[in-house]
């Protein structure tokens, strides 16, 4: 499912980034870096807490909103029952809306802000996710103490917290149209290899958003997949190009390459992953890009795993999605 919008354009954006991310070749587009994983707090789950809550009222600073001018927050992230988020948000909106699409999350959060404007049902919306790579391994995995030795596939959580705040009023940036994901199984099993399980719901996303609109890939900029890693990005650009004739070799890219040097940050393994992956490059790269009109057409196409630790201890398949959002320079 495809929409395109009228009235809905991107105010501004904040971005909260890790010591890892701080590292990493993105580092100048980003509004705050930590210097280590715990943010002056007692858990890593109380410092992404802190995340958002900073990333929140860095926008609100940045836009000159008050918590009452504010229609709405949507966003979610990878703590059980989405409690970053939620505990994050708490005084920041009048109304709240919860979401969970794994990596995917801010690009749905995104969707549902943009058709809430294109409406007219509010004049706002912020969308907002965070992911913390300490607090996510212990829920997913094993605690980084355990030491598990993990294969050259395996992806490295991002730690960050990113929001943008999407108006109705007209700026230089515009939300162009998007494509709403569906699930896909291909049997897939294996929680250290993500870009292979996501890699098939970006191809059907990128595929789908193309035809819909048809439109070339070259239509655009700039491609990106959430965070497929170096691995699941060349499946993406392989299948395309085989299957489909389409050709992504010139402007196709994955945030979670993007996110880190891999030649030097070898801990990051084939790239990053989690929520803020795909929202650090977003709302810092892409965001800044596109106001200096270096980049004026950009497809993100956020990719997710749907899991949890139960269905893989059960043998069970991981399911994934890949929702797709376009931007252009007015």
């Amino acid at each position: 499912m495809t929409f395109t919008y009228n009235n809905v354009y991107v105010q501004d954006t904040a971005t909260v980034a890790g010591p890892y991310e701080k590292q990493g070749p993105l580092k100048k587009y980003y509004d705050k870096t930590l210097k280590d994983l715990y943010y002056n707090e007692k858990s890593f789950e109380k410092a992404e807490i802190k995340m958002v809550k900073e990333s929140l009222s860095l926008l609100r600073k940045k836009t000159g909103l008050n918590r009452k001018e504010i229609d709405i927050i949507l966003g979610g992230d990878l703590l059980n029952q989405i409690t970053a988020t939620t505990y994050g948000a708490i005084n920041s909106s009048k109304c709240f809306l919860g979401l969970y699409g794994a990596c995917s999350t801010i690009v749905e959060a995104m969707i549902l802000g943009s058709v809430l404007i294109d409406s007219k049902k509010v004049r706002n919306a912020i969308a907002t996710t965070s992911s913390h790579n300490t607090a996510a391994e212990k829920q997913f995995r094993n605690p980084t103490e355990y030491g598990a030795p993990k294969p050259d596939t395996a992806t490295f959580t991002a730690t960050g917290s990113a929001s943008i705040l999407l108006t109705n009023e007209q700026t230089d940036i515009k939300v162009e149209s998007s494509t709403i994901g569906q699930i896909i199984d291909l049997g897939q099993n294996d929680s250290n290899n993500m870009g292979q399980v996501m890699a098939p719901a970006a191809i059907d996303t990128i595929k789908r958003h193309l035809k819909d609109l048809n439109r070339s890939p070259d239509y655009y900029d700039l491609i990106v997949t959430g965070d497929l890693g170096k691995y699941g990005k060349e499946i993406v650009k392989e299948y395309m190009l085989k299957e489909y004739n389409l050709d992504l070799s010139k402007n196709y890219n994955d945030c979670g390459v993007m996110l880190y040097d891999l030649e030097k940050q070898k801990e990051c393994l084939a790239g990053g992953s989690g929520p803020v992956c795909s929202a650090l490059v977003s709302f810092g790269y892409i965001y800044h890009e596109m106001k200096k009109k270096n980049l004026k057409k950009v497809l993100i196409v956020a990719t997710g795993a749907l899991f949890s630790p139960t269905m893989i201890y059960q043998k069970e398949n991981i399911y994934s999605i890949a929702n797709a959002i376009s931007l252009e320079v007015v």
